[in-house]
């Protein structure tokens, strides 16, 4: 393993091998000022800015090889990326960057429940395929998130409370290690790597598939309860009461925002404050209804989407908005949802609060606090709710956006359980080791640094929620 460069320094590759590269490879390869280079660059969260010494636009495992290959031959870092939701460190010249949105194919295996997810697949484009034989993934409450990534990052949507994370379903791996080797990891093939791929995310090589388990499920009770400002106070301290109640094929998270007057905006929403409770059942609607009726007595809502709905439809319940931008983001998980936090919640973004970030807080629980039958890196651990809080960079309120960040921080302290999840670290407040370890047990996180020293000791994976090996030098 060549040593890699400093951070500042930038690749010298001569051009004869950069073309070698690209003859070499199926996929386009750009070099910076090339037209698709910015393109392929460019993610979902743009706080962070790639300037690689190349691109390379993997087609297949095989370019992904061949590109390992190359970086490891010219001592460079690997940095990849689908689709730029859990974006952390920005790759450097002194990097090679793995654009893998083109390996976007997705089989699905009715018989045996699983489907195999190239490294590029959204999930809005795996839920229509499984839904054709009654089958849906374990995908998130986004659906133009990228699969794969999602999915090694732990993963958690509407279904988690009740099959857990989306990592606990994972039955194969396909990926390509520092060595330039293409390698297959499951229980009992590479069992160590493939413990450490499920919650170890990038850090162990570049995955070019996965094969998951996928459930019986085509339809679901879930939609949004919209209340105006004057019944946040009343609706969220019955809240925090009525989800302690809930089995846990009830997920629910609460989100409030002064809604901007804009088209796509539902006209009862456009131009006013309201609290969005996103509900989920997964059950008859007969029974999703009886459990969300005490919430619709409570007081008159502006909007209520709540209904039987396919599960293709998932994604209207949360409803996350699909453009890029500069994003800045906290996430902790908490120890409990009283009255107190409640109130401390309210102060923080509830209506008048002028806040230039936004917050969201999921109940957890259930299958996410229990072990899977095969473990992995995530941390199944008993911490109740997480808390989201997402601000914009870029708009004139940068300054604004970290002070409330600082104090989100700050005022939710007494509550956290000192620990987090990793698919929510994104953007360029999470990076720094002692963060990434948050992210596991601190016996996970021993062995997760243990194999890191063993499968890539230069860290040549390192573009990422890094774990350093032993052997890196800082």
């Amino acid at each position: 393993m060549s040593e890699h460069r400093s951070r500042s320094d930038k690749a010298a590759l001569p051009p004869e091998e950069v073309r070698k590269l690209a003859d070499s490879v199926t996929g386009p390869v750009f070099l910076p000022d090339e037209p698709g280079y910015t393109e392929h660059v460019d993610g979902f969260d743009r706080a962070v800015e790639h300037h690689p010494a190349l691109v390379v636009a993997v087609a297949n495992a095989e370019d992904v090889v061949t590109a390992v290959r190359f970086a490891r031959d010219h001592g460079l870092a690997v940095a990849v990326q689908a689709t730029g939701h859990g974006v952390a460190l920005p790759a450097d010249g002194n990097s090679l960057f793995l654009a893998t949105r083109g390996m976007d194919g997705c089989q699905v295996d009715p018989e045996r429940r699983v489907a195999r997810l190239e490294a590029g697949v959204l999930w809005q484009d795996v839920i229509p395929v499984a839904a054709r034989y009654g089958l849906a993934p374990l995908n998130g409450s986004a659906p133009f998130v990228g699969a794969v990534s999602y999915t090694l990052g732990g993963g958690i949507g509407v279904l988690s409370r009740r099959h857990g994370y989306a990592a606990d379903h994972v039955h194969r791996i396909e990926v390509v290690t520092a060595d330039g080797e293409l390698r297959v990891a499951t229980q009992e093939e590479n069992s160590d790597l493939f413990w450490a791929l499920r919650g170890g995310k990038g850090n162990f090589g570049v995955v070019t598939a996965i094969e998951v388990g996928l459930v019986e499920v085509t339809r679901l009770y879930g939609g949004g309860l919209f209340f105006p400002a004057e019944s946040a106070r009343e609706v969220l301290h019955f809240y925090s009461e009525w989800a302690a109640e809930m089995p846990e094929e009830m997920s629910s998270s609460f989100f409030m925002l002064n809604w901007p007057d804009v088209d796509g905006v539902p006209e009862e929403l456009r131009g006013r404050f309201a609290l969005h409770l996103r509900l989920c059942y997964l059950g008859s609607p007969e029974a999703g209804e009886r459990l969300v009726k005490p919430l619709r007595d409570l007081t008159p809502t502006l909007l209520d989407t709540v209904a039987d709905m396919p599960y293709t439809e998932v994604g209207t319940i949360h409803n996350d908005p699909p453009t890029p931008g500069r994003y800045h983001i906290n996430t902790f998980q908490i120890t409990r949802l009283d009255h107190d936090v409640v109130d401390a919640v309210l102060a923080q973004v509830g209506p008048g609060a002028q806040s230039a970030v936004a917050l969201e807080i999921r109940q957890l629980g259930g299958a996410l606090a229990r072990p899977p039958k095969v473990p992995n890196a995530v941390a199944h651990v008993e911490a109740p709710f997480q808390v989201y809080s997402a601000g914009v960079l870029g708009i004139g309120e940068d300054d604004a956006v970290l002070a409330d960040q600082d104090r989100v921080v700050e005022i939710f302290e007494r509550w956290s359980s000192g620990t987090r999840m990793l698919n929510f670290m994104a953007g360029i407040a999470h990076t720094d080791a002692a963060y990434v370890s948050e992210a596991y047990t601190p016996e996970a996180y021993a062995r997760l640094v243990a194999l890191k020293t063993t499968w890539d000791p230069g860290n040549m994976f390192r573009i990422n929620h890094n774990i350093p090996p032993v052997s890196t030098e800082v």
